[in-house]
């Protein structure tokens, strides 16, 4: 099973917001901006950076997103930043946000937020262009609370929570601005699962043994990125050219080695031994 001492030593990106981990097949990408993980322009780039490298690097076949510390997973974009800027760099900033989360939402490898501590605003919607968000019980609140700003969630907020939940909840939450807890969020549907943990580090632990079991030789991780692909693909387009994508990648996967030992193993009654190609 993959565990922090399994990954490589942590390494902060140019910008000094994003570490970046690897070993066992997974990349850990850690939001480190004290005190709250707030982001920046300067977080940003380091997390498209940190995505990027995590794509290129054929023997990463899981990322998983975390925040540094006990209280925030990350507590959304660094207010007094923003009040900063003019409203053309506002754009702006929010539209390299919005470009480096459908690059992470895009990218065919499983994305896994280990969510401890708050995860509000802008860190709820980073954490809702991950695939898989799982959390720490009663360590924080979630939920998009922009509305008491006199602004709306601008980092996706609005278009994935909608397409996760459906528009008439997604409204409700984010124009009452609430915030609640991870076993409320597990019942609205907006985290895939609730763990409990004494600590930070030992939830971590958890979920990076859990994101290992996406990997090989236990999982066809090419597999597991096909599915991600067709679904991010395929759910907004007419169902027509869905099924098309969903055929077009089943043939490419028909034709990988993983395919042919997965179908081998199953007539020899065996556990298969997934390569990753």
């Amino acid at each position: 099973m993959t565990t922090s001492s399994s990954l490589s030593a942590p390494v902060k990106l140019a910008n000094g917001k994003v570490q970046y981990a690897s070993g066992g097949g997974l990349a850990l990408l850690t939001l480190c901006n004290p005190p709250a993980n707030g982001y920046s322009v300067e977080m940003m780039r380091d997390l498209d950076e940190a995505i990027l490298r995590a794509r290129f690097d054929d023997a990463v076949q899981v990322i998983v997103l975390a925040g540094a510390g006990e209280k925030f997973f990350c507590a959304g974009a660094d207010i007094a930043l923003l009040s900063t800027l003019s409203p053309t760099q506002k754009y702006y900033f929010c539209l390299h946000a919005n470009e480096t989360l459908q690059r992470l939402e895009r990218t065919p490898k499983l994305v896994i937020a280990a969510l401890s501590g708050h995860c509000v605003g802008g860190g709820l919607e980073i954490a809702l262009a991950c695939d898989l968000r799982i959390a720490r019980r009663d360590s924080g609140k979630c939920g998009l609370p922009e509305v008491a700003l006199g602004v709306l969630p601008g980092t996706g907020g609005t278009q994935r929570l909608a397409r996760l939940l459906g528009r008439s909840k997604a409204i409700e939450l984010m124009v009452s601005g609430a915030t609640f807890d991870y076993d409320r969020a597990l019942a609205l549907g907006v985290v895939s699962e609730v763990r409990d943990a004494l600590d930070d580090a030992r939830f971590l632990e958890d979920v990076l043994g859990f994101a290992a079991s996406f990997t090989t030789p236990q999982r066809a991780a090419m597999s597991v990125g096909h599915i991600k692909a067709a679904v991010h693909g395929g759910v907004d387009v007419p169902l027509d050219v869905g099924l098309a994508l969903e055929r077009e990648l089943q043939a490419k996967l028909f034709a990988s080695e993983d395919a042919r030992e997965g179908l081998r193993a199953y007539v020899e009654k065996r556990k298969a031994q997934f390569k990753g190609a």
